[in-house]
């Protein structure tokens, strides 16, 4: 069956026109609702109008992360890869446009040979050069001229071969607006990752001196008389225990410094000087403006890539199944040739061709409908990679939307949970030091005020990650 466009049924109706897609008799064109997340997130701070996402980094307001996108974007190395390879298919283009043109070639050759004496069957005469009946045995022989051959291409072969070409360098430069839209994000992750790291570990140190001072106090109610050694050793177990994560938060730290040294194309340690000092976590916009699912379309650079590689399956398939028909060809030459110097130039040293030629083949054993079939097989390949892509990027924006969304309704309740636990580790710290309370309630108190203390500083980080998954998922970036 012959599909001429395609039509998904989601935020209005789009079409994308993909004529001569010749695909099985079992497809089904697929038909996407709207997704429920983009209703949801209406009501956390995320709007369908349509935003800018071409810089959506500046979005967080931090001149630092700015400028590390701003490098990674001059110096990426898997941006410079990608780069030469849309050189590298700029250049096959060029290469399958030349088969459209005539080949000419020139040539020019001088030769001096000496026939064999015995070759004549007369005796021989000698003398220089000279042989049997005088027949002069060594001769000159020039020649120069220029042939042409030029395919006609009745039957498009040649043409789709341009068409497949052309297809593929607009498949890389999209596959360059891919990796550059996961440059952005990853970045920006990393630099999160960074400063949320960075918060927990401030929050550990803060904890760490807290139930330091706790221990001292303990210290001296125990030689007073006040505490047991019980409580001083659950001290000291609560201090050291908190203590144990700061090793990991600091190695967390230089990880992610080493990561965006990477995508900046720079050696491990060399951004470690800006990178070093503690910075909050970026700021979140107070709106997000995602569009509409169907902007997708549009925007993403791989639903883009796996249409044009489509696109090039298809030409591809043309080509191939023009190698059925003949061929014409339409050679000539010309040149001028003489066993003398002397008289090259002269018009009877002229000589010239020119003429039609047909192939076609007749037996190949089945080569050519197998390679019809192989790029059929390739072009049904494009053809589901294409709807796959799409139904993973509405699938990738959607969970990003419901990550973003929810994680806003968790760092909420986590920070009424941070402000309850201070209150209670402060009560109970008082409680214990009028004697009124047990010191395991204090212990209580202030492991519950570290864990939510950190889990509110990931779940900070984690919303702005979110957001970042978010304009990645929405191709944003290009």
């Amino acid at each position: 069956m012959k599909v001429r466009k395609f039509i998904f049924n989601f935020a209005g109706a789009i079409s994308v026109s993909l004529a001569g897609c010749s695909v099985g008799p079992n497809y089904k064109e697929p038909s996407l609702g709207t997704p429920a997340a983009w209703n949801e997130a209406q009501q956390k701070g995320v709007d369908t109008r349509a935003g800018e996402l071409a810089r959506w980094w500046t979005v967080f307001e931090d001149p630092l992360l700015n400028s590390l996108v701003e490098r990674a974007v001059q110096s990426n190395l898997d941006l410079r890869v990608a780069e030469a390879r849309i050189r590298e298919a700029r250049a096959v283009r060029a290469a399958a446009a030349a088969g459209l043109w005539p080949g000419l070639d020139t040539a020019g050759s001088y030769t001096r040979s000496r026939s064999s004496e015995n070759a004549f069957n007369v005796p021989s005469q000698g003398g220089a050069g000279g042989g049997a009946s005088g027949i002069k045995l060594e001769r000159n022989f020039y020649n120069a001229g220029f042939d042409a051959n030029w395919e006609i291409d009745v039957f498009g072969g040649v043409r789709r071969g341009v068409e497949a070409a052309d297809a593929t360098i607009e498949a890389t430069e999209y596959s360059r607006r891919d990796v550059l839209v996961t440059l952005l994000g990853d970045v920006a992750r990393n630099y999160i990752d960074l400063r949320g790291a960075q918060r927990r570990l401030a929050v550990a140190r803060a904890n760490v001196k807290t139930q330091q001072d706790s221990l001292d106090l303990t210290r001296v109610r125990f030689d007073a008389g006040l505490a047991s050694d019980l409580d001083v050793a659950r001290a000291e177990a609560q201090v050291n225990t908190t203590a144990a994560q700061i090793p990991n938060l600091q190695s967390a730290i230089k990880e992610a410094s080493y990561s965006l040294d990477l995508l900046l194309g720079q050696a491990p340690g060399a951004l470690w000087h800006e990178l070093e000092k503690e910075l909050a976590i970026p700021n979140l916009p107070s709106e997000v403006l995602v569009g509409l699912p169907s902007d997708l379309l549009r925007r993403r650079p791989d639903i883009r890539v796996a249409e044009r590689q489509l696109a090039a399956a298809t030409a591809q398939l043309g080509s191939a199944v023009a190698d059925l028909f003949p061929k014409f060809f339409l050679t000539g030459l010309a040149g001028m040739e003489s066993i003398s110097a002397g008289d090259w130039f002269t018009a009877g040293s002229r000589y010239w061709s020119i003429g039609p030629t047909i192939r076609w083949p007749i037996f190949d054993a089945g080569r050519i409908r197998a390679n019809i079939e192989i790029r059929n097989a390739q072009q049904e390949q494009a053809l589901n990679q294409y709807e796959k892509t799409i139904l993973t990027a509405l699938g990738d924006v959607e969970k990003s939307l419901v990550n973003y969304s929810q994680e806003q309704v968790r760092y909420r309740s986590l920070t009424d949970a941070v402000a309850s636990n201070r209150r209670a580790v402060e009560m109970a710290q008082e409680l214990y030091v009028r004697g009124l309370n047990d010191y395991l309630n204090v212990l209580d108190t202030q492991r519950a005020l570290y864990v939510t203390e950190t889990e509110l500083a990931l779940s900070e980080a984690t919303m702005a990650s979110n957001l970042v998954a978010l304009y990645k998922a929405l191709g944003g970036g290009w």
